[in-house]
């Protein structure tokens, strides 16, 4: 991940709202939640939801796809895991152990 794209994702997820919707998807696993069950978990308009699904999706963060009538939202773990990795590219000083369990608990979501 390069600097603008990790600046994106930073500031998607720098809103209340939003850093809410996206650990909410981040609980809903791989299976995701549709756009209602996200809009009256978090208590916000359906309206308001879409922008903030649309910011988060073209930072990266959030996928989408359509089930019958439905268009279920789901994080982009490959989008979460670059961008977690560009923040600690350089940690630890040439010492990873340091960071271990970092490493770790980003591998929780693998494929």
């Amino acid at each position: 991940m390069l600097l603008p794209e990790a600046v994106a994702a930073l500031s998607a997820l720098a809103h209340t709202n939003r850093l809410a919707v996206f650990r909410l998807l981040v609980r809903a696993g791989h299976q995701g939640a549709p756009a209602g069950e996200i809009a009256r978990e978090i208590g916000m308009l359906p309206n308001t939801l879409s922008t903030h699904l649309a910011i988060l999706g073209h930072a990266g963060l959030v996928r989408s796809r359509r089930d019958g009538r439905s268009i279920i939202y789901s994080a982009d773990y490959d989008g979460m895991r670059d961008l977690l990795g560009f923040l600690v590219a350089d940690c630890c000083a040439g010492r990873p152990e340091i960071c271990g369990s970092l490493v770790e608990a980003m591998s929780c979501c693998d494929q």
